[in-house]
């Protein structure tokens, strides 16, 4: 298919482009946003992992269960990418912080931040959100598992330097998971020592 016979490219506005501008601006801020539930765990500041770390393995964990288990590796790697852009607005919120405040529905977030964007990116940003937080779709089953997979990941990680504490959240992540390939891997990875990888036979 020619660019000819695909549908236009769309064309900003001044205003619709600087809207645009904002939003990849404050996505960025993730890269400045801890995760809090870690500090709670007795990790500190300096070694906690941040939102946008976060979301970038979830994102290839994303891609890898979707192959596995005959999503769409491309839509279910874009849900894991853009699935926390809305806690630039409302944080990290741990479970125990929910249990006192109500949280901000991710959608109503969503469509504050693309407002002022283009409106084939504010259905691209609402579709996502909403698609994620639904997990009725294969897709979305696949996202929520490697949320879960990363943050068990990164808790096996965390333990294996020396902080038992995040044991609870190892057992919580591992009874969330609803995949088969993420169960499964999330066994082995609990046999593993995570830095395994560097000595694997090639």
């Amino acid at each position: 298919m020619t660019r000819d016979q695909e549908d236009p490219v769309v064309q900003l506005d001044d205003e619709q482009a600087a809207g645009v501008a904002r939003l990849l601006f404050e996505a960025g801020s993730l890269r400045a946003l801890p995760r809090t539930g870690w500090r709670q765990d007795g990790i500190p500041l300096s070694a906690t992992e941040t939102v946008a770390e976060h979301s970038h393995r979830t994102a290839v964990i994303a891609a890898t269960l979707a192959a596995l288990e005959g999503a769409d590796p491309a839509r279910t790697t874009l849900l894991g990418t853009l699935h926390d852009v809305p806690e630039a607005r409302t944080g990290d919120l741990t479970p125990l912080t929910r249990r006192y405040v109500t949280a901000a529905d991710p959608r109503k977030v969503t469509a504050e931040q693309t407002a002022a964007t283009h409106p084939a990116v504010q259905s691209l940003f609402a579709d996502v959100i909403a698609e994620f937080e639904d997990g009725i779709t294969p897709e979305a089953r696949c996202a929520k598992d490697a949320d879960k997979l990363d943050c068990l990941l990164r808790a096996v990680e965390y333990r294996a330097g020396g902080v038992p504490a995040v044991q609870g959240k190892i057992d919580r992540c591992r009874a969330a998971l609803t995949t088969a390939s993420a169960q499964q891997i999330a066994d082995a990875a609990l046999a593993l020592d995570p830095t395994d990888w560097q000595s694997a036979p090639a």
